[in-house]
């Protein structure tokens, strides 16, 4: 699926217009994130020690942590400002609500 296909979704009611560099960034997270989940199914289907799968487990709840922390720097900075400028403010209850999910 490419970059217009998922911008276009019309079953989804907000979009978000990425830049190409941010929609570059973004994917090659995703997919680096990809490879250590096949990772660690690999290493499950070898019959790998329990610690060092659990450590490659650790390395990837990082690295979707750090996606999280990208992805909503850049939805503060960009789509609740503008909302915010724009009088939206049910936009920060939104972003409340979803911090509280992250937070969990």
């Amino acid at each position: 699926m490419d970059k217009e296909e998922i911008q276009g979704c019309e079953c989804c009611h907000k979009t978000k217009e990425r830049s190409e560099k941010e929609y570059r960034d973004l994917i090659h997270r995703l997919n680096r994130i990809e490879g250590q989940i096949r990772g660690i199914r690999g290493m499950v289907e070898k019959d790998a020690y329990c610690p060092e799968i659990l450590i490659q487990v650790a390395a990837a709840n990082a690295a979707l942590n750090s996606f999280n922390k990208v992805l909503l720097a850049s939805h503060i900075r960009t789509c609740v400002a503008r909302d915010i400028r724009e009088g939206k403010e049910e936009t920060i209850d939104e972003l409340v609500t979803t911090l509280q999910k992250l937070m969990k």
